[in-house]
């Protein structure tokens, strides 16, 4: 029986290394754009969408080195969104993971070059990796659910309503349309590449883990707004009440904290129950279940 912490640390490893293959080195032209993406591409964090890519494949079967690809191209696509999120004209965070924003440290200009780098090696990887897949029409599919997740009918859009809501109060069906959008797709999306890269996988199982994936995703931005209110600014890597001070829209503002900390566990409970029908392969997925509701940072 494999648990999170158990993998956690490798898989962190796996995917850093491919990080670290895909992107130019600082010595290659033009240096300082390569430095910014490895800046905030390789700057730390939990790795959380790489990590359900890896545990989607052992809960169904796949060799993790057919999913270094996959699992890369879905943490440049995240490390993307986090510059251009902190950036003055969006979020404006001074800080990501206990370190200057990519805009603080290269100037806004670098800083929005080196997220569009990034989105766009993430499907360069894809469309290259050796160890995906090597049925084409499967690799088309992965392309065209990452690009879903990433642009208007997903984070880009739900970025957008975000930025729209501020100072706005929002019903909770508009805050969780705007939440799966944002930071749901995709948490939904590593685990739905994982799944078509999977060889034999039985419909309704594929089904049942993207189900998971979508409960997770909600979860995951609920416990967000909690930490903005409960967290330290030390620990969660970022300054806590941020939203309040930027008048966001968030659950605990619209439902209270406990009732807030009420529905992660619901949401939590619906994603293990999307698991009933899987063996022990798929206990990290659980764990990881687990993590997202309890997480302090």
């Amino acid at each position: 029986m494999t648990h999170l912490q158990d993998i956690m640390p490798g898989c962190q490893k796996r995917v850093e290394q491919a990080i670290d293959h895909w992107i130019p080195s600082i010595n290659r032209y033009p240096q300082n754009l390569h430095e910014a993406m490895r800046y905030s591409a390789l700057g730390g964090g939990k790795r959380v969408r790489p990590l359900l890519v890896y545990a989607t494949g052992m809960a169904t079967g796949q060799p993790l080195e057919r999913l270094d690809g996959v699992a890369c191209a879905i943490e440049l696509i995240h490390a993307y969104s986090l510059i251009h999120d902190d950036l003055p004209c969006m979020d404006d965070d001074d800080l990501r993971r206990g370190r200057p924003s990519c805009h603080k440290k290269f100037g806004e200009a670098l800083a929005v070059l080196a997220g569009d780098a990034l989105q766009t090696l993430a499907f360069h990887v894809l469309g290259h990796d050796d160890e995906i897949t090597p049925d084409p029409a499967i690799r088309l599919e992965m392309i065209g659910i990452l690009s879903q997740a990433a642009g208007s009918r997903g984070m880009a859009g739900g970025q957008a309503v975000d930025l729209a809501a501020t100072g706005k109060t929002l019903s909770i069906a508009e805050l969780e349309a705007m939440h799966i959008h944002k930071t749901g797709a995709l948490i939904h999306a590593a685990v739905a590449m994982a799944v078509r890269n999977a060889e034999n996988l039985d419909e309704e199982q594929g089904r049942a883990l993207e189900h998971y994936a979508k409960c997770l995703g909600l979860a995951f931005q609920i416990r967000d707004d909690i930490l903005d209110i409960i967290g330290d600014t030390n620990v969660i890597g970022k300054q806590s009440g941020a939203d309040q001070q930027l008048n966001k829209p968030t659950f605990p503002e619209l439902l209270g904290l406990q009732a807030s900390k009420e529905r992660a566990r619901q949401l939590h409970a619906e994603a293990l129950d999307c698991l009933a029908g899987f063996d022990d392969n798929a206990d990290v997925l659980r764990d990881i279940a687990d993590y997202i509701v309890d997480r302090i940072s």
